[in-house]
């Protein structure tokens, strides 16, 4: 590497004080350019207003819900809108269908003043329909669960008593080895049908 000092002793000038500063100055404004500005003030950066970005669990579920919410909101406003368009068109469209002129000039209406009840099935209707289901399913799983409690209580009832059979001990404090033995027994026939 190069050395940048001048080598010959003439090419060497002293700088006196107040030119050295100047040129520290003048080294410093270009430094400031160069690297974009001075910065914020102490005063500005405690005034700067700080981005939320940090991670709020409670305002993140509530934006959810707030967005599954007007989901929903639309999605009943669409169906609404579609009801009421099919309730026009048929509205428009039958009576001229079913009016017939009677010998006297009134009009008289062929239609089934019910049919289009039939046709759309009622909110009582679906209301009965749903909660029957709901039924259902609710006695079958009362039905499970009192199978699975009644498991349960054969199955420690069977453990209570293996329990009471294996603790079992002679005068002299000694274990019953009859009761041990059958239980070999038995988890040996288990595994071999297994």
């Amino acid at each position: 590497m190069k050395s940048r000092k001048p080598k010959d002793k003439e090419s060497r000038v002293k700088i006196n004080g107040a030119e050295s500063i100047k040129m520290k100055n003048n080294r410093k404004k270009k430094n400031m350019k160069r690297l974009g500005g001075g910065g914020l003030s102490l005063e500005a950066f405690a005034n700067a207003k700080s981005t939320s970005n940090f991670y709020n669990p409670a305002l993140i579920k509530k934006q959810q819900e707030f967005y599954k919410n007007a989901k929903h909101v639309k999605k009943y406003k669409r169906l609404l809108k579609q009801q009421s368009l099919k309730h026009d068109a048929s509205s428009s469209i039958n009576p001229l269908e079913d009016e017939i002129e009677t010998e006297n000039g009134r009009i008289r209406s062929t239609k089934n003043k019910n049919s289009k009840n039939n046709s759309i099935p009622s909110l009582k209707e679906l209301y009965e329909k749903k909660h029957e289901e709901k039924e259902k399913a609710r006695i079958e799983m009362e039905a499970l669960n009192q199978a699975k409690k009644e498991q349960r209580e054969k199955a420690e009832a069977r453990r209570k008593a293996t329990k009471e059979k294996m603790f079992k001990k002679t005068r002299a404090g000694q274990p019953v080895m009859k009761y041990r033995i059958e239980h070999l027994l038995e988890t040996i026939q288990n595994s071999t049908k297994n």
